[in-house]
């Protein structure tokens, strides 16, 4: 099963997928996205972690998300993606548009074929004022468009705002 939960900044949408993971009663590997580039960064990781159960595992990569996907998916396992949008914010500061096209291709081309319980945490950024600058208005509408190509292939899909979920797509929480 696939699942992408979205939210904004603060919403409770990785708890939320903590808690699903938990759910599923199967081992869990965390995905994280994230590169500690400064200590406002460190600390959000380090508040991450002091939230997951030690028994989990951990692989850390900002860019080839789909190769690890194909890695580490397997039947009775359960992998948690944190998050896509700092995944994509990666790319995007590469400034390599055809790695940027050819991850996310990759990445969407590998669901279908992966097996185990899959979710995908990432932030709703498209709710707000149009962003001022190319590279902002770049990154919301990339977001856009993988959170819609995401959710097509996903059996369920949830936006949580202040803590609740509202499930979009498949059954409900």
């Amino acid at each position: 099963m696939l699942q992408l939960i979205l939210g904004g900044a603060r919403s409770g949408k990785s708890r939320l997928a903590e808690k699903l993971a938990t759910d599923t009663g199967l081992p869990v590997t965390y995905i994280a996205t994230s590169q500690p580039l400064d200590g406002e960064m460190n600390a959000r990781i380090a508040q991450h972690r002091t939230r997951r159960p030690a028994e989990w595992a951990l692989v850390e990569e900002p860019l080839a998300l789909a190769r690890v996907l194909r890695e580490n998916a397997a039947p009775g396992q359960c992998l948690l993606v944190d998050c896509l949008t700092l995944w994509l914010t990666n790319l995007l500061m590469l400034d390599a548009p055809e790695q940027l096209n050819a991850e996310r291709e990759a990445l969407l081309d590998s669901l279908a074929a992966l097996p185990g319980e899959i979710i995908f945490v990432s932030n709703e950024t498209g709710m707000g004022v149009v962003p001022l600058g190319e590279l902002t208005r770049r990154y919301v509408d990339e977001a856009g468009w993988l959170h819609q190509a995401l959710a097509e292939r996903c059996q369920r899909v949830v936006l949580t705002v202040a803590g609740l979920p509202l499930t979009l797509k498949g059954t409900a929480l």
